[in-house]
């Protein structure tokens, strides 16, 4: 198995002899390759690993069960406040 230095390598020199079986001079080859990897470094630092996508899951399965627990309790204020709100009404009504 190849290292990823030696995979880098391979795959420069594959492009860059690719660049010159087309025409194009092994200096502006060999300029090419260094470019396209350089881009490609940046491209790669950005990407999320699957880690990266297992910890987000983690944060946002955490976020969802607090607001649910937020909500659950906010729900049952406001059953008991209508409750109250009903009875208020409701029991002089009653009485009367």
């Amino acid at each position: 198995m190849l290292s990823p230095d030696q995979k880098w390598w391979m795959q420069s020199w594959c492009f860059v002899r690719r660049l010159r079986d087309a025409g194009v001079s092994e200096e502006q080859a060999e300029a090419f390759s260094e470019a396209f990897q350089e881009i490609q470094d940046v491209q790669l630092k950005e990407l999320a690993t699957k880690g990266d996508l297992r910890e987000l899951k983690s944060e946002l399965k955490s976020d969802m069960r607090e607001l649910e627990t937020r909500i659950t309790g906010q729900l049952i204020l406001i059953k008991w406040m209508l409750a109250m709100v009903i009875a208020a009404t409701v029991l002089p009504a009653l009485k009367s």
